[in-house]
């Protein structure tokens, strides 16, 4: 039998388009109270609206650089009493920049990357993840990639930090043995989202040609992988789910048409 998710709280980060956006209204849908947080508030505010109307049990939103580690524990100890017992966490907040030779490339790119897809994915854990424990429940799930399994040519560093996310969630989900919460990474080909607008900086040209020829993932396709994860008996736990549209057979091998 699934699990009922209604009236538990869901953090989801980088929650204001793309995969955090579709994630909410998947989980809205099951009536789970959300807090979505992202960078900017007026991104966030819409998806609030949304999330309501899609039958969430209640919605707070809020602005969060999960690069700034101080913000983030603030952030989380400051959740209005309703949302403070957070049930899942979806560690959706990421980005690529460049798609550069290692040797040639911006090594500010670099810090974008690993500040956020790395080490902002630990002090959103680091900070909600002892409440879990504490309460004998709880589901964290990171987003990964494809790109965590094989890397690509001028991706090093991206790939480096979804490799990485794939050995901390392993790591964590070890150290939580015994405690009753569950780690799933997701780790999805590609989506057609924003993700490829940002790697290019604003480019829509070069971005549309990442995906041209092939039929690519939706965010909603990933929201529903995630939303089946978190469903599940309490005791099933869905370590990994490798997630590829019938166009892609891992990063590097693609089946595009003419």
């Amino acid at each position: 039998m699934a699990y009922s998710i209604a009236g538990k709280v869901a953090l989801i980060t980088g929650a204001s388009a793309g995969i955090g956006r579709a994630t909410a209204l998947a989980l809205a849908a099951d009536g789970a109270a959300l807090a979505l947080c992202a960078r900017s508030m007026d991104r966030v505010q819409p998806v609030v609206e949304e999330a309501r109307a899609a039958g969430a049990a209640a919605v707070h939103g809020f602005a969060l650089d999960v690069t700034k580690r101080r913000d983030v524990e603030s952030a989380v100890v400051s959740l209005p009493a309703d949302f403070q017992q957070i049930e899942i966490l979806v560690n959706n907040a990421g980005l690529a920049r460049g798609l550069e030779k290692l040797w040639l490339d911006d090594p500010e790119n670099w810090e974008e990357m690993i500040d956020t897809n790395t080490k902002g994915l630990l002090y959103v854990t680091r900070a909600v993840v002892p409440g879990m424990v504490e309460r004998g429940v709880g589901h964290v799930v990171n987003l990964g990639s494809t790109a965590g399994w094989l890397a690509y040519a001028g991706g090093s560093v991206y790939c480096g930090t979804k490799a990485a996310e794939r050995s901390i969630s392993e790591g964590l989900r070890i150290d939580l043995l015994g405690t009753g919460v569950r780690v799933t990474s997701m780790d999805p080909g590609m989506v057609e989202t924003d993700f490829s607008k940002v790697r290019f900086g604003g480019d829509t040209e070069r971005a549309a040609k990442v995906y041209a020829g092939l039929q690519p993932l939706t965010p909603d396709d990933v929201a529903d992988a995630i939303r089946w994860a978190v469903t599940r008996p309490q005791h099933v736990n869905v370590s990994s789910l490798l997630l590829t549209s019938i166009d892609q057979a891992n990063s590097v091998t693609l089946n595009r048409k003419a």
